[in-house]
């Protein structure tokens, strides 16, 4: 029997964890207790690409309180909720 082969399509999470990897610059082990300002690459312009990529990679648009409102990894988890995006 063949072993299984791994999608090449990612899943939510993984696209999710890609932005923020890609974005600040981080390992996939500090994604849980980033937060906004948590380092040198989250600013108001990072925070922008963050939100540009997400927008794009889930084929969203995020209101202008969600924006303000995403100030952690985790905080991502409920607003991307709301959009219909299960993470």
């Amino acid at each position: 029997m063949y072993p299984p082969i791994k999608s090449s399509i990612m899943n939510n999470i993984e696209k999710y964890n890609k932005a923020f990897i890609d974005i600040f610059n981080v390992k996939e082990k500090e994604l849980p207790k980033l937060t906004y300002q948590s380092v040198v690459l989250w600013d108001s312009i990072g925070h922008m690409g963050l939100i540009t990529e997400l927008e794009s990679v889930f084929n969203i648009m995020v209101e202008t309180d969600d924006i303000i409102n995403f100030n952690s990894y985790k905080k991502g988890f409920e607003i991307l909720k709301k959009y219909g995006i299960g993470l």
